[in-house]
């Protein structure tokens, strides 16, 4: 029997190894990688980090709150054991030995207020479309019931009253939102404001008055029993406390029937759903054991699993986890270590791009081009020479300016095709179909269709493949700008190349550069940056607007580049906490509205 099994079991690693040999990972784990980093850019970055922050911190906020919970049954435990020692020992210390063993559990409190940190600074910059608000909502509030009826009863005598106003001072806010007029104000808005500063804002009302004796019952908790209150009463009880806000923010970003689908949906999940699974499954399983009995390889199919059974076997003793195992992994703090890191490492990679960026208040200048042209033109280079004239025209760095010009000719300078570029590592049969599952077959030219035949059409005969995948390219331009020929007094001014600047233009503007024809006037936006007071600078195209095409190809309106405003980005995140914790008395105002603006002029 021993022999048997030794040869099951050296059966089994032999066939796991064969198969796994026949299967390339580590090739289609580099495809993979390649296909993910070459796809990434500045826009999937902005949307996806913060809502990896976000959800990170909300996992790492829940499970600090559960481990805060299993301290609370050790400190039932360890209560009943202090009190069963002071029958035998009347001289022990009890508030001494209930203070070290407070002290000693305070690791998940610290952790659940780095985390809400994050989860904080995190949420007015996370696409709030990605955010199933309502769920989260409902599973801040049962936190934060669950964590007041954790707190000690020493600590739950002064955590009911505070609780209590932080509730009222929400609802009265919810009633200013519902009822408006005079009479939500007088409940639930500020009676007066006060500004204190540039960026502070201080408000007299209801809430105010109720979150000002919130304020003082925490300051109660911190001198409860001397030092011990601050880490016994005041910082088990901000576990409640930060619940509750987050569930009253959440709530404000739901709606009524986002809120009905989530009351619906946990019934249907903790009654029934298990029995639905189970039907499923049932109803499932009948369909495929009649399909197989259906067919004549029926006995090939058992004999297959029979002989498949040891190798399946092995693998699941070997890479097999135990829902009970998970749940006790999340008893230690090894995982939301390794949250915190993460989270950590992101917040630093973004915080380069706030640091290097240059916000989006910028000089807007009334330099002409007349003007430029005099001091860092062709003038300037004969009065002197082009190296003065460059390092006078230095002063001008980064001035916004807006001119007319005449657009010349634009050419393409790269082009971006990450999907390209990943379906010519594969094998030509496997590229083929992956580029026509994808991409777009060549159009056939119909000789009885009248005019011109399609471009694409005519290339059918000379492409490579039977498809393509071009529309998934990235264009970046470059377009050539001429100066107006009216010169000062009104006469027409000839044509001089050397005054000429050339723009850089992204994928923004292709629809725009491609409808465009030589001579138009258009009138462009741009930063004077670089190589000022040399022949035919690059300057990068902020916006665009032609001023004399009567083609419908051409938009009307301004065509202009979407930038990421990083500093207001991180002013509206840091705004965005202080009024999470102090909003109803005082909240911080910050210039610059959204997180993606447009460049103004």
């Amino acid at each position: 029997m021993e022999v048997k099994e030794v040869l099951i079991d050296w059966a089994s690693r032999a066939g796991m190894q064969w198969i796994s040999a026949l299967i390339p990972t580590h090739h289609i784990n580099a495809l993979i990688f390649f296909f993910i980093i070459s796809n990434l850019t500045l826009e999937f970055f902005v949307l996806v980090i913060p809502l990896i922050v976000f959800y990170l911190s909300f996992v790492s906020m829940v499970i600090c709150t559960l481990r805060i919970f299993q301290n609370s049954k050790a400190w039932e435990n360890f209560k009943a054991l202090t009190a069963m020692l002071s029958h035998f020992e009347p001289g022990i210390d009890l508030e001494q030995a209930e203070s070290n063993f407070t002290w000693n559990h305070l690791e998940p409190y610290l952790y659940f207020l780095l985390s809400a940190l994050f989860l904080i600074l995190s949420f007015p910059v996370a696409d709030k479309s990605w955010l199933p608000c309502s769920e989260l909502a409902t599973v801040a509030v049962f936190f934060t019931v669950s964590s007041y009826l954790s707190l000690r009863p020493t600590a739950q005598q002064h955590a009911k009253f505070a609780l209590l106003s932080q509730v009222a001072s929400a609802i009265s806010e919810f009633m200013n939102q519902l009822l408006g007029g005079w009479m939500g104000r007088i409940l639930g808005g500020a009676w007066f404001s006060m500004h204190l500063g540039d960026c502070l804002v201080l408000h007299v009302g209801v809430p105010c008055a109720l979150y000002l004796y919130l304020l003082y019952l925490c300051s109660r908790m911190a001198t409860a029993g001397g030092a011990r209150g601050t880490y016994c009463v005041l910082l088990p009880y901000l576990v409640c406390f930060i619940w509750c806000e987050l569930s009253v923010t959440l709530l404000q970003e739901s709606t009524a029937l986002g809120l009905m689908r989530t009351a619906v949906g946990y019934l249907l999940f903790f009654f029934a759903l298990p029995v639905l699974s189970l039907a499923l499954a049932a109803v499932m399983l009948v369909q495929v054991v009649q399909w197989f009995l259906a067919l004549e390889l029926t006995k090939m199919v058992v004999t297959v699993c029979v002989c498949v059974l040891p190798v399946l076997l092995h693998w699941w003793t070997r890479f097999s986890v135990s829902p009970l195992a998970v749940l006790r992994s999340l008893r230690r703090s090894s995982v939301v270590k390794l949250i915190l890191v993460w989270i950590s490492a992101l917040m630093l990679f973004s915080w380069f791009y706030v640091y290097r960026s240059e916000g989006m208040k910028v000089y807007n200048s009334t330099l002409t081009w007349q003007e430029y042209s005099d001091l860092c033109g062709p003038r300037a280079w004969k009065e002197r020479n082009m190296a003065h004239a460059q390092i006078l025209c230095s002063h001008l760095e980064g001035h916004r300016v807006t001119w007319e010009g005449r657009f010349k000719y634009v050419r393409v300078t790269e082009i971006e095709n990450g999907v390209q570029a990943v379906i010519n590592l594969l094998p030509v049969f496997v590229a083929d179909w992956v580029r026509c599952l994808y991409g777009e077959e060549y159009p056939a030219c119909e000789e009885t269709q009248p005019g011109p035949a399609e471009p694409l059409c005519q290339l059918k005969a000379l492409a490579k493949h039977k498809c393509h995948v071009k529309r998934f390219d990235y264009y970046k331009f470059e377009v050539t700008m001429g100066m107006p020929q009216k010169g000062r007094n009104g006469a027409q001014d000839f044509d001089d190349a050397t005054k000429d600047i050339v723009l850089r233009a992204s994928n923004e503007f292709r629809r725009v550069l491609l409808a465009l024809s030589s001579g138009s006037v258009v009138e462009f936006s741009t930063v004077l940056e670089g190589r000022l007071g040399s022949k035919w600078p690059v300057f990068e195209l902020k916006a665009l607007r032609c001023k004399t095409c009567a083609s419908p190809l051409v938009p009307i309106q301004r065509q202009v580049k979407i930038e990421q405003d990083w500093r207001g980005n991180a002013r509206n995140a840091f705004a965005f906490a202080f009024n999470f914790l102090f909003h109803p008395v005082l909240s911080a105002e910050v210039d610059g509205t959204v997180a993606t603006t447009e460049v103004s002029v």
